[in-house]
């Protein structure tokens, strides 16, 4: 008969006893002190005796507790305290089973810059305290067309600030009556000052103040004969109305909403959030979290809410789905659907989020079978979970860079993307760079700083690869796997050669397997990265734009792309349809802008 050290029991009543009804936070931790959940309470007693004296917890609840042996508690001086230190912990402890979603700084904003003449623009990151901020938005389309419709309809500017000092006369924008040029005093700092206060009204959502105004602007003026002024006004109404009349989704109010509902379907936990705001359906992003995705779909919905709005300021009303939700943060006016328009909302959310899980399901599958092939080709012990591939770019020696993209689990994670400057070597040399970059990377694995990937994959011949191979025994990480990807005949895709470590002949797979084209992604998009990265590097030592790498860009259409976007970085955040609207523009050639600006 064996023994085994008898796991240390919690005694959850004498914990209980001493246990304050003040908020805050509360920490579940294992036998080895390890946390297994953080969460925040507005009375710490009443949250933390539901655990252990209630019954019918969800399996993954019950399997919690069962390995709870002692608890930590942090009061605070009210819930909102509790919200933010609970989501911090999450954060910096990743708690097996807490429910972790993305971070939500992703969420982009319109804003409005400060000044005399404020400048309309597309936003993402942290604020400045000199702007204002209009959001967030579901996406970046959202943002686009709401920009493209203030432009078109109050004429607001959108240029840099430093192509906005230095006019000397009206640009394409004011040409085509998408902006009053502010820049050369064609209007006033007063009656720019009320276009920017009307925009900031719709942006708010309140359209029909912003209409009823402008109508009585356009009667005022047809009654002094103003003809032409009256036209103008016109033709600002018919815009919005025209916008508000195609995208109301059977809303007759100007309605700030939030929708977020939550499903579990094929083993994963789905949450989808939709925006309304003045009515406006903005759409939606499917969210999935980063653990605990075998959670049920109120627990999720839950830690989302919780997790979202620490960050972002809440609309007037939440629909959730399901509902009942247990422990929401005070002050939210969150219910079920109310009326046949609320429903309808949900439902159509509901659809997104089964769709998303379709498509995510459906991309896993497939991912799985092409390591799983990729494995067997390359006679691994593992699919190869995380993938790195290094790639180097210059001109002529000139601007050297060198890429280092991340697969995991068969998908790009752009999070993990690095670019590398070299330095110090002689132009030209791609072993030196190779050798450089490898060196870089690698030594934070060797002194345990980050993880070794499962595959590394060298784009160049046997030549690079056999210096990889030098640095990895130097730095004492001879066990790592790692391919060098030499290019075909006449560079022709799907004739590449595999120098695989451990292998004395080289290796050409079939253009049909799917490990292979796995390989091709993975490199294409460590070669589109390094370009992009020494374009800019060497855009920025000659002083130019990137623009002028595109061939069939010369500096009239240059000049319009400029316009029409605000500078560099609007054109940069426009998509291929975007680019399409601009007069000169074909299909071929946006998607030329797109591929090099990205």
């Amino acid at each position: 008969m064996t023994s085994s050290t008898p796991k240390p029991t919690f005694d959850s009543k004498e914990f209980l006893a001493t246990l304050t009804e003040a908020p805050g936070v509360y920490r579940m931790l294992d036998a080895d002190s390890a946390v297994l959940y953080v969460g925040k309470a507005k009375n710490l007693k009443k949250r933390v005796s539901s655990y252990f004296q209630k019954t019918g917890h969800s399996p993954r609840i019950a399997l919690m507790l069962q390995q709870v042996a002692a608890m930590e508690v942090t009061a605070t001086r009210s819930e909102a305290e509790a919200l933010i230190l609970e989501n911090t912990l999450i954060k910096k402890l990743a708690p097996k089973y807490n429910i972790l979603f993305r971070d939500d700084k992703s969420y982009p904003y319109i804003g409005l810059s400060g000044g005399e003449f404020p400048r309309l623009f597309y936003h993402r990151g942290p604020f400045e305290k000199k702007s204002q901020y209009f959001g967030p938005f579901p996406n970046g389309l959202a943002v686009r067309e709401s920009i493209q419709l203030i432009q078109k309809t109050f004429l607001l500017r959108t240029c840099e600030e430093s192509v906005f000092a230095n006019r000397s006369r009206p640009c394409l924008m004011h040409q085509i009556k998408r902006c009053k040029a502010p820049c050369v005093g064609l209007i006033s700092k007063e009656d720019y000052a009320a276009d920017v206060r009307l925009a900031g009204m719709f942006l708010r959502g309140r359209h029909s103040e912003v209409i009823d105004g402008l109508t009585q602007q356009m009667e005022a003026a047809a009654t002094d004969l103003r003809f032409e002024e009256a036209a103008a006004l016109r033709d600002q109404v018919r815009a919005l109305q025209a916008v508000l009349h195609r995208q109301y989704v059977s809303s007759t109010r100007d309605a700030d909403v939030d929708i977020i509902v939550a499903v579990v379907e094929r083993g994963s936990l789905c949450v989808n959030l939709a925006m309304v705001r003045g009515g406006l359906h903005l759409g939606d992003r499917a969210c999935f979290p980063q653990a605990a995705a075998e959670a049920e779909a109120e627990e999720g919905l839950a830690a989302f809410v919780a997790q979202h709005y620490a960050e972002q300021p809440p609309p007037a009303r939440l629909i959730l789905s399901p509902w009942p939700v247990e422990d929401l943060i005070d002050g939210l006016n969150a219910g079920p659907p109310k009326n046949e328009m609320e429903r309808a909302w949900v439902e159509m959310a509901m659809t997104n989020a089964r769709l998303a899980v379709q498509a995510r399901w459906q991309a896993r599958t497939r991912s799985s079978g092409r390591l799983a092939s990729l494995q067997e080709a390359l006679e691994l012990p593992e699919p190869p979970r995380r993938i790195e591939c290094f790639d180097i770019s210059h001109t002529m020696g000139e601007g050297t860079v060198a890429s280092c993209v991340v697969c995991v689990d068969g998908a790009m994670k752009k999070g993990d993307y690095r670019r590398f400057n070299i330095e110090g070597i002689q132009p030209g040399d791609d072993y030196a760079a190779m050798r450089q970059v490898l060196t870089r990377r690698y030594e934070k694995v060797a002194t345990g700083e980050t993880v070794a990937p499962d595959l590394i994959l060298i784009d160049g011949g046997k030549g690079q690869h056999r210096v990889a191979r030098e640095v990895f025994a130097e730095l004492g990480l001879d066990h790592l796997a790692s391919v060098g990807v030499a290019k075909g005949e006449d560079r022709k895709p799907g004739l590449e050669t595999l120098f695989v470590h451990g292998r004395s002949q080289p290796l050409q797979l079939g253009m049909d397997h799917p490990g292979f084209h796995l390989i091709q992604e993975i490199r294409d998009e460590a070669h589109r990265f390094a370009i992009v990265g020494h374009r800019a590097r060497r855009a920025k030592a000659r002083g130019r734009s990137t623009l002028e790498d595109v061939a069939g860009i010369g500096p009239a259409r240059r000049k319009k792309l400029l316009a029409q976007f605000g500078g560099l970085d609007g054109v940069k955040a426009a998509t291929v349809e975007d680019l399409c609207r601009v007069d000169g523009i074909s299909r071929r050639l946006a998607e030329e802008i797109h591929k090099t600006l990205r």
